[in-house]
């Protein structure tokens, strides 16, 4: 039986001595305890070595995916083609159909091969000899970083620190130049406080400055080739009228160094901006068509890599950048935040208020995918992030829409807003409401007086005790409007107690005066 063994430095074929050896795969290990006795089961008939890493590399790379490369190819004519009739003990499974297939060698994979590969390994140094340990580890190494360079598609155009660093300069730029241009402004409108009303934007104002110097010179300079023939004009008005302060020639030219510098930056600015969406093209092309190269840089930067970025699930990228909000959110247990770096996409920007957390959420899910696809795919294209932005899009429309449609019905359908009809009601006045007097029971008595006066057929004789009971309350009233205002409180509260006590007595006396006079009749 022979023995294909792969090494970092070539390949290895050796001629099994005692095959009765490998029957007893767990005690194994022990005759390969030392190089002597590898040797008694084992002996190297030939071995192939790699001229360099790149060939190394195509071998290494050739078996990973199942091929037989050219080398192994050699090799095996030659040194198997003497013993075709002898098996050919190999440790992939896969590499062996492929070699049955084309050399027509019947090949042997079992768990016995797999443990004497590992004894092998044990004893390499040994097996092989006129390879040196020193050799044999730096073409471990240079192979191993070739290979897992292969492995992960890695390129150089594919660094991502570029992007890294370009944006934190971009951003450190937008800080310095606004504090620049606030200098500017406030320090050349000591001279020429108009100018920076007339003038709002930043690089023009600085070039205006730059190019007049003393607001005395406005008149003599051609400002056409900086701001609009209009504005011109203003700011020469402005500068006959001004009601800025005298300055020395040596702070007109420290204010003109200081527009220059601001000009420069500017001019730097936009050509790193350039640059960054270039290599944002280049590297994360899915990811610039997403979200844009500005918001695509900064989630890189955030996360540290292209590829830590694409380890991270679809709602932590929603929330990237807002992790202060959100630990605040779980500390004081209330809402959590829906978007971080994302609400500066452009697709959030254009979404209402209460559809921003569901196209952020919709988007971030995307994102991930595309940052997936640049950071582990083959292709460069980014169709699959148009695809994506699409679907994004007619999302977008969607909820904008459903507002505006009906609800009930089959939802396709506009609601129609009614013809507006003006109705013109005439409410008539209710005076009911003007008067704040109660209406009590005094006042309903007072009306049956008047009418018992008018019409005398309608008095009726009352029992004794209610005559006596009105004659009280008439002198208590009568009483009551001589005292305090406290006073008649108590006396109303009396009063209302006392009535219904008059009014229950007064249900009973005229029996007993009945029966009085029958009384009477009878001893008459």
């Amino acid at each position: 039986m022979l023995v294909l063994f792969e090494t970092a430095a070539g390949y290895a074929i050796f001629k099994v001595l005692d095959e009765s050896k490998l029957q007893q795969v767990d005690s194994l290990y022990k005759e390969f305890e030392t190089p002597e006795k590898a040797n008694k089961i084992l002996k190297l008939k030939h071995f192939e070595k790699f001229q360099d890493t790149t060939e190394a590399l195509a071998a290494a790379t050739a078996l990973v995916e199942g091929k037989v490369s050219k080398t192994l190819k050699k090799v095996l004519k030659k040194m198997v083609a003497k013993d075709a009739h002898e098996q050919l003990a190999i440790s992939d499974a896969k590499l062996g159909g492929v070699i049955k297939e084309k050399l027509d060698l019947s090949c042997i994979h079992s768990p016995a091969v797999a443990e004497l590969m590992r004894c092998i390994r044990s004893q390499m140094e040994g097996l092989i000899s006129g390879l040196p340990p020193r050799e044999m580890s730096a073409m471990s190494l240079g192979l191993a970083h070739s290979l897992s360079r292969y492995k992960l598609k890695f390129s150089p155009d594919k660094v991502d620190t570029m992007i890294v660093q370009a944006i934190s300069l971009l951003d450190d730029l937008d800080k310095e130049l606004n504090n620049y241009i606030m200098r500017c402004r406030e320090w050349y409108g000591w001279h020429f406080p108009e100018l920076g009303k007339v003038i709002t934007d930043n690089l023009a104002y600085c070039k205006t400055v730059s190019k007049i110097g003393d607001r005395t010179n406005v008149a003599g300079s051609d400002l056409s080739d900086l701001i609009p023939e209009e504005i011109e004009t203003e700011v020469k008005l402005a500068a006959e009228i001004s009601m800025g302060t005298e300055v020395s020639e040596q702070d007109i030219n420290n204010i003109r160094h200081l527009c220059e510098q601001v000009i420069e930056i500017s001019d730097y600015r936009a050509q790193l901006y350039d640059y960054l969406k270039n290599r944002m093209m280049a590297i994360a092309p899915n990811l610039t068509v997403m979200v844009g190269e500005l918001v695509g840089a900064r989630l890189i930067s955030h996360a540290g890599s292209l590829l830590n970025l694409a380890k991270h699930p679809a709602s932590t990228v929603q929330i990237l950048g807002a992790e202060k909000a959100l630990f605040r959110a779980l500390k004081t247990r209330k809402d959590t935040p829906k978007y971080g770096l994302l609400y500066h996409a452009s697709l959030v920007g254009q979404t209402s208020a209460k559809n921003k957390g569901k196209i952020s959420r919709m988007l971030a899910a995307k994102t991930s995918l595309a940052v997936r696809y640049d950071a582990l795919g083959e292709d460069t294209n980014a169709e699959m992030s148009v695809a994506n932005r699409a679907k994004v899009e007619a999302r977008l429309r969607h909820l904008e829409e459903r507002g505006i449609r009906r609800i009930s019905g089959s939802g396709r359908v506009k609601a129609q807003a009614d013809k507006y009809m003006h109705k013109s009601e005439v409410r008539l006045y209710d005076p009911s409401g003007d008067s704040l007097i109660p209406s009590t029971s005094k006042k309903r008595k007072f009306e049956e007086m008047e009418k018992e006066e008018k019409d005398p057929a309608l008095k009726v004789k009352k029992p004794k005790k209610e005559r006596q009971a009105a004659t009280e309350e008439e002198g208590e009233t009568s009483t009551a409007a001589t005292e305090d205002t406290p006073k008649k409180k108590k006396k109303k509260k009396k009063d209302s107690a006392e009535e219904p006590q008059v009014e229950e007595e007064s249900a009973e006396p005229p029996k007993k005066k009945k029966k009085k006079k029958i009384k009477d009749e009878k001893e008459d």
